[in-house]
Formats: structure tokens, C-alpha cells, sequence
């Protein structure tokens, strides 16, 4: 088959969809292609001047959505040497096998495209390889392949695996790479176990990405390989690896090429010496999360005049190394969350111009909130969340352009000033958690995706803007003053809208608007004086947690609530209401917590119930159920708080509690249960509360009970138990 006509066939094999792309630059290539052009001059594809031969082939960020055949006409492309289709939707397709056919293949990127199985023996045939990306698929990588990849990819430069399966990799393996590596990133790959001592013998290689495999032990032995033989690395990533045996003093050891030191959570402890930061090279650094740190850089040991980021967590850092950082002057990202810093926030941090990012949250920062901070001409992100900080907001600011604002739990006050409603940027405000008054304004753009304005002193009701907020997906003004209608106007427009929380306010719901939130997983009404149930939840299949709690909703539970959240509901709350009947029928097969309390629910409890298999809380506490308690509750082995107290119910306690069980918590309290007390009540090795307490329990005390380790309170009062 000719290259072009494989080419269009190929292309003809996928549906065009935006959504199949991540990337903002993303657009359809193919969607260009015309059959009375020569595909040389296609977008995405690179011939050979002289031969002619299709030689590359880049649809990366293309829309395109199906799957990958072993019969497709990619494969009758036999002189690829580039091959570039990451970033689309391949459907979960596996990797064919014909893959290893491109015997000239020297440039292979498949990360990012929706594929999943295991990597192909196939693979390690593409002897001329140069760079190999598979990542951000969730494939899986077994012993025998990665020993081919070794083995026979003897030229590559750039091996990019990240979410990979490697568990059954063992990591001395990486010593037997091709010693051309430039770069390894295995981020994310489950690798566990020792680094060995020989292990990082990479000579040529620049960028090391070992991050986020939690269970890989790097220990000062391989650290010193890494500081004494990559002399050549300008990248080293270990994010989330233990290094909790690494002395921070060996860091300015590191090669002098270093551009990029990021350690995040590994775990370092002891204090970093005044020469750390004396690498000549670097401009990122990373050490947030090592909340052992401690150290007093002064200003004077500041030698890199290119760092522009830089990253740090700790308890011990002194207000002299705050200081110290408003020499560095190319700045672009400050990240100093809980560093136990105290006091105001130096003036001089509005002095550093370039930062786009700035996160000062989690310390003990105090006083009014500088007003030079919100005049940063490029900051796109602030972040001063869990500190102290009191007083209002400042009334103008000029020139911000925020993206991200984070001022959530603090003591600000006052009114909310205008210009947090006129950015037109802004996608995130997190203000909740502080002492703000007055009426929310009206929003000039609809940029927002994430709005949090809870726990504040707030009246009035909701803008009409938000109803513009197209592309809100999280919104929530719980706890404070404001009247709510929940209606067709305000709500129907919000088709990306995930979370909702109204909670704590005064809501009215108008259920004669017909309107649905397709896309609504959570919402959390609950203390909000409504007396029925939203109806637009009738369209909401993808709802995982409702929370409609000390209200007052009387009657019945609709029928049609069964149907809510199919396959996706796993917290459901209704306690504390008016409602009665028989007890309401709902998705069971994914619950994970029910709260049905201090209701008027009246019969059995039904056998369906049993399909709820991951149930871990079942509270139907203060009803007016009868019946007998059904078997599977007591011994499921997910339960791990059962109420049933102050109820009708009879019979007796079923007389299996499973082995291995997780109950913590039973409370039986207040039936009419009667015969004796299971033995097998012992299986339950991690109970805290037994509460038997007011029923008709006969038998020999349970003096048995003596064996459950962890109980701390028993209660069986007020019972027919004999031999005291």
C-alpha cells in the first residue's frame, strides 16, 4: 500500500475529539490532510528529501479517538524513524506487536494515549532506538521484556517509563542500561527495595527522575555514587524515595552542572549548612515536605543569582533566612509553607518582581496583610492559607491578574472589595474559614473553576453572576448567613459543576424548575431548613456523596432517589429528618457509608441491604425498625461502625462475626434482643465500643469479652445475664 494512502486510511480509522487531547496547544492535524495534496505536505509528516519515504510521523496532540489495531495501516510505514502519537485517546488499546517491525525506528512516543497491557516483547526488537517514551499509560513491564530493553536498546539516550508497572523490576537492574542514557525518568513506577551500591554508574547521563516510587530506599553508600560518578547530571529527581539516612550537608557535593534539585518528601533530617545553596548552576530547587529540616542560611552565603525556584518545609528555618531571600532577585517561585515561620510578612517580598508563583501558607505569619503583595505585576498564584492574619483585605490593588487565591483560614474581616470580582483571570478563591461580612459581589468574568467563600459571617444572597460561572466546577458557601433559592435561573447553566455545598444556610428550593447538573458528585445540604428532596437530583447519575442532614424533609423517600448515583454513591446522610415508611430502597453496590438516624423509618430492615458489601458505617440509629437484625451485617468484614440502637428490633444477635472483621464500633443499645451472646464476638479483635446495653440478653456473663484488647468501652447493662 502506498505510504499516503496508509496514511489517510490510518487517519480515517479515528473519530476527531477535542476532549482526546490535554494540551492547550492541541488542535487536528489530520483534519488538514487532502487527498490531492502529496502527504509530504501534510501537517505531522516528514519525509526524506531524496527518497521520498514517509521518515516522520508526529499526530501528538491531535483529537484522535479509537484504537490501535494490529491490522492498521501504521504498519505499512516501514522507513519511520520518528514516531510521535502521544497525548490522544487510544481506547485502552494494548501495544501491537507490529510495533517492533519499524526496524529504523529511532524516535518512539506513545505517553499520555489512553494504552494500557503490558509492554511488548516486541519492543526491545527497535535496536535503533534513541528515545523511548511509553509513560502516563498504567502499562505494565515484566521481568523478561525489561531484560530484552536492556539487553538490545544499547543506543538509547532518552528512556521516559513513568507509571509503569516495575514492581517486579528489581532496581540493581538500572546499572545494566545503556551507558548513553541521557535521561531516565521512572516516576511513579512502584519501584521497591535498596539502590545498590554500583547501581548509578551512568556516565553520560543529565536527568535522573526517581520520584514518587515510596518504597525505594536510597542509602548514603549510592548517594556518595550519585555525588562522585553523575558528574555530568543537570536534573536529579527524587521526590517521595526515602533518603531519611542522607546527611543534607552532602547536597552542595552534587555536580556542578546542576540546574534542577528537587527532593520533595524523601524524608531528609538535620540542619542544611550555610554552603547548600553554593552550586553554581542550579535554578530549582526543591526540598519541601522534609519537615525535619532545619537551618539558618544567611543572606551572605546566597551565591546563585539564577535561582528561580526555590522550595522549602521545615520547623527550625530563623527569621535571618526569611531575610536572606529577598536577595534573590530571580525569584519566579517561593515556596515556604510550613516553616513555622512567625510575625508579619517582610515588605521587601513585594520588592521581587518576577514571582509568578508564592506560597507562604501553614506558619504562623501574623498582622495585616501587606498591601505590596497584590501589586506583584506577574503573580499568578497566592497561596497564605492556615496562618494568622487579621484585618481586611486591601480596598484597591492595581495591576493583579491572579489565577490561584488562597487566603483560607485565617482572621481576615471586613467586606469583600471589588477587585476580587474583577480579575479576569481568576480561576480559584478559597477564602473560607475567616471572618468576613457582607454581601458577595457580582463577578465581572466567568473565568471561575473553584469557589470557596464558607465559614465567614457573610448575608445576603448569591449573585446573579454566578449563574455565568460556566465553567465552575466546585462551589461552595457553607456556614454562613446567606438565603438561598435553589432554582432553574441560577443553577441550569453550571453543566461542569462537581461539588456543590450550600450547607448551614437558609435554602428554599423551587422544584417546579426543570434543570439538571450532569456532572454533580457531590452535594451537601445538610442544616439548610429544606423540607424535600431537590428533584433535579433525578438526572444526576454520576453522584457520589449527598449529605441532606438535620433538615426537616418528611414523608417518604422518592422512589426515584434508588436510582441516583448509579454505581457511584458511596456516602449518603439523611439523619436528622422528618422521614418515615419503610426503609428506602438505593443503589447499594457502591456505599461505603449510610447515616440514617433519628427518622421515623419503620419495618425490617431489608435482605437487600446485604448487596452494600463495602458498607464500613451503617447508622440507622433512632427508628422505629422491627425485625430481626439480618445475618450479613454482622458478618460482613468491611463494617467497621454498625448503630442500630434504639430501635424495635428482636430475635437474636446472628450468630457469626466473621474472622478478620473491622468493627470498631456495635451498638445495639435500646431493642428487644434476646438469647445469648455470640462467642464469635471475639473474632472482632480491633472493637473499641460494645454497647448491648437495655435488651433482653440472656446467658452466662461474657466474661469472655476479657479478650478483646482493644476495648475500651462495654456497656450491657440493664440485660438477663446470669453468674455475676
Amino acid at each position: 500500500m502506498p505510504p499516503c494512502s496508509a496514511l489517510l486510511r490510518f487517519s480515517k480509522s479515528f473519530s476527531l475529539k477535542k476532549f482526546a487531547s490535554l494540551s492547550d496547544t492541541s488542535y487536528p492535524k489530520t483534519a488538514s490532510w487532502r487527498e490531492d495534496k502529496h502527504c509530504c505536505s501534510w501537517d505531522g509528516v516528514e519525509c526524506d528529501k531524496n527518497t521520498s519515504h514517509v521518515v516522520g510521523l508526529d499526530l501528538s496532540s491531535s483529537w484522535l479517538m479509537g484504537h490501535i489495531h494490529s491490522n492498521s495501516t501504521l504498519f505499512f510505514l516501514p522507513n519511520l524513524r520518528r514516531l510521535n502519537l502521544a497525548d490522544n485517546w487510544f481506547n485502552d488499546s494494548l501495544i501491537p506487536s507490529e510495533f517492533g517491525n519499524f526496524k529504523s525506528l529511532a524516535h518512539l512516543n506513545l505517553s499520555d494515549s489512553i494504552i494500557s497491557g503490558q509492554i511488548p516483547f516486541e519492543i526491545s526488537q527497535l535496536s535503533s532506538l534513541l528515545s523511548l517514551d511509553l509513560s502516563k499509560n498504567w502499562l505494565l513491564i515484566k521481568a523478561p521484556v525489561w531484560k530484552r530493553v536492556i539487553g538490545n536498546l544499547t543506543q538509547l539516550r532518552e528512556l521516559i517509563l513513568d507509571t509503569t508497572n516495575m514492581s517486579s523490576i528489581r532496581p540493581n537492574s538500572l546499572m545494566n542500561l545503556s551507558s548513553s542514557l541521557t535521561t531516565l525518568s521512572l516516576q511513579d513506577c512502584d519501584l521497591r527495595g535498596n539502590l545498590k551500591n554500583y547501581i548509578l554508574c551512568l556516565p553520560s547521563i543529565q536527568t535522573l527522575d526517581l520520584s514518587l516510587n515510596e518504597l525505594l530506599l536510597i542509602e548514603a553508600p549510592v548517594w556518595k555514587r550519585v555525588i562522585g560518578n553523575l558528574t555530568q547530571l543537570r536534573e536529579l529527581i527524587l521526590d517521595y524515595t526515602n533518603l531519611s539516612s542522607i546527611r543534607p550537608d552532602s547536597l552542595m557535593n552534587l555536580s556542578s552542572s546542576l540546574t534542577t534539585l528537587s527532593l520533595r518528601a524523601c524524608d531528609l533530617r538535620g540542619k542544611l549548612e550555610n554552603n547548600i545553596l553554593c552550586l553554581p548552576s542550579i535554578q530549582t530547587l526543591d526540598l519541601t515536605g522534609n519537615w525535619n529540616l532545619e537551618g539558618s542560611l544567611l543572606k551572605s552565603n546566597w551565591s546563585s543569582t539564577s535561582l528561580n525556584i526555590l522550595g522549602l518545609s521545615g520547623r527550625m528555618f530563623s527569621r535571618e533566612f526569611l531575610n536572606s531571600i529577598g536577595n534573590l532577585k530571580s525569584l519566579k517561585h517561593l515556596a515556604l509553607y510550613d516553616c513555622n515561620f512567625t510575625g508579619s510578612i517582610p515588605a521587601w517580598l513585594g520588592n521581587l518582581t518576577k514571582l509568578t508563583y508564592l506560597d507562604l501558607s501553614s506558619n504562623s505569619f501574623s498582622g495585616l496583610l501587606p498591601s505590596s503583595l497584590f501589586n506583584l505585576p506577574n503573580l499568578s498564584t497566592l497561596s497564605l492559607g492556615n496562618n494568622q492574619f487579621v484585618g481586611p483585605l486591601p480596598s484597591h490593588v492595581s495591576g493583579l491578574n491572579l489565577v490561584d487565591l488562597y487566603l483560607s483560614s485565617n482572621f481576615l474581616n471586613g467586606t469583600l472589595p471589588s477587585w476580587l470580582f474583577s480579575m479576569p483571570s481568576l480561576e480559584t478563591l478559597y477564602l473560607y474559614r475567616n471572618q468576613f461580612v457582607g454581601e458577595i459581589g457580582e463577578f465581572k468574568y466567568n473565568s471561575l473553576k473553584d469557589l470557596d467563600l464558607g465559614y465567614n459571617k457573610l448575608h445576603g444572597s448569591i449573585p446573579r453572576s454566578v449563574s455565568r460561572l460556566v465553567n465552575l466546577t466546585s462551589l461552595s458557601l457553607s456556614s454562613n448567613n446567606l438565603s438561598i433559592m435553589l432554582g432553574s435561573e441560577m443553577f441550569s447553566k453550571l453543566k461542569n459543576l462537581q461539588i456543590l455545598d450550600l450547607s448551614n444556610n437558609s435554602v428554599s428550593i423551587n422544584n417546579n424548575a426543570a434543570y439538571a447538573l450532569p456532572n454533580l458528585q457531590e452535594l451537601n445540604l445538610s442544616s439548610s431548613n429544606i423540607s424535600e428532596f431537590p428533584t433535579f437530583l433525578r438526572l444526576t447519575t454520576n453522584l457520589q456523596s449527598l449529605d441532606l442532614s438535620n433538615n426537616k424533609i418528611y414523608g417518604r423517600v422518592p422512589k426515584w432517589l434508588g436510582d441516583m448515583g448509579m454505581n457511584s454513591l458511596y456516602y449518603v446522610n439523611l439523619h436528622d429528618n422528618l422521614l418515615q415508611g419503610p426503609f428506602p430502597t438505593l443503589n447499594f453496590s457502591s456505599l461505603h457509608f449510610m447515616f440514617f438516624s433519628n427518622n421515623k423509618f419503620t419495618g425490617e430492615i431489608p435482605s437487600f441491604i446485604c448487596d452494600a458489601i463495602y458498607l464500613q458505617v451503617l447508622d440507622l440509629s433512632h427508628n422505629n425498625l422491627s425485625g430481626m437484625i439480618p445475618r450479613c451485617l454482622v458478618n460482613s468484614t468491611s463494617l467497621s461502625v454498625l448503630d442500630l440502637r434504639m430501635n424495635s428490633l428482636h430475635g437474636s444477635i446472628p450468630t457469626i462475626f466473621a474472622k478478620g472483621n473491622n468493627f470498631r464500633n456495635i451498638n445495639l443499645n435500646g431493642n428487644q434482643l434476646e438469647g445469648s451472646l455470640p462467642q464469635s464476638l471475639v473474632n472482632c479483635i480491633d472493637l473499641e465500643v460494645l454497647d448491648l446495653g437495655n435488651n433482653k440478653i440472656n446467658g452466662t456473663f461474657p466474661y469472655w469479652l476479657g479478650s478483646l484488647q482493644k476495648l475500651q468501652i462495654l456497656i450491657i447493662r440493664s440485660n438477663r445475664f446470669q453468674g455475676i
